[in-house]
């Protein structure tokens, strides 16, 4: 008898197609193992094809925006206000525009962090260190690979596919922009080489990319790597570290995993303090 449950992969695939090229297949959810190892296999073999040897992982918000343009932003709502003073969405928007005009300090400062990791090693010899990655994306991802372009650098982008904000910025060296669909897959390449961790504000991505992080360093699944915070005033904020401790959830130990600063120069320094550059 026929299981029924079979019908929609059957429709689209076909008995007589060879199986690699049989994209019904290779698309259902049978196929879901050869998919993960492909999309570990394709970026770890440009990876070694192009001697990236350690990376430094750059991460924060998709929506923080560079001066220029959050200036724009702002100058686009003050003028939609003054033409319709009592709406209070053109209120909203103005309040919102001020906010990512403050908030664009940090795609400055990630900008020049990448400009100041991308002159570290930029002779291909004996492979390339401590390079750039980012998710790809535009924000905080833009500035840091942007500046690691600036600088004469490489720098790497691991995309993955959304129904938002997810498109890939024109600042990531060809061949070393990766497309994912598997958030594991994508982070299991962030940290595989990862030499460092900086750390930028954001949302729900930025925290669940920090705390895997932090929770492979605590239980030594990886060895320990600085992770850097940038921005005091958000971060202490945002997240009360002493807390943890206090309930007895974390130690007072784990807190010396995190260290937070407010400049490109001093998340640079405390890298060179912890190799000994």
């Amino acid at each position: 008898m026929l299981n029924t449950k079979l019908e929609p992969f059957l429709k689209d695939s076909s008995s007589e197609t060879k199986a690699y090229e049989d994209l019904g297949f290779l698309h259902s959810s049978y196929s879901r193992a050869i998919r993960l190892q492909a999309e570990y296999l394709k970026p770890e073999m440009a990876m070694q094809h192009y001697h990236i040897n350690s990376t430094i992982v750059v991460f924060g918000s998709a929506r923080t925006l560079s001066h220029e343009e959050a200036e724009t932003n702002l100058i686009n709502a003050k003028n939609a206000l003054q033409e319709n003073p009592d709406s209070s969405a053109l209120k909203q928007q103005l309040k919102l525009a001020k906010t990512r005009m403050k908030e664009s300090k940090y795609y400055t400062m990630a900008r020049e962090f990448g400009t100041i990791v991308g002159n570290y090693d930029q002779n291909s010899n004996d492979g390339y260190d401590f390079i750039v990655v980012t998710g790809g994306g535009g924000g905080i991802m833009e500035a840091g690979n942007r500046g690691a372009k600036e600088s004469g650098s490489v720098t790497i982008g691991l995309n993955i596919t959304l129904p938002f904000e997810q498109h890939p910025n024109p600042y990531i060296t060809k061949n070393l922009l990766f497309n994912f669909h598997y958030f594991n897959m994508r982070k299991m390449h962030f940290m595989s080489r990862a030499k460092a961790l900086g750390c930028f504000p954001g949302g729900f991505g930025t925290m669940d990319e920090l705390f895997e992080a932090l929770t492979l360093i605590q239980t030594k699944k990886i060895p320990q790597i600085p992770v850097i915070l940038f921005g005091h005033e958000y971060w202490h904020k945002i997240i009360r570290w002493d807390f943890f401790v206090e309930r007895g959830l974390i130690t007072k130990e784990d807190l010396e995993l995190i260290h937070i600063c407010d400049s490109a120069e001093d998340g640079w320094n405390i890298i060179k303090q912890f190799y000994k550059l």
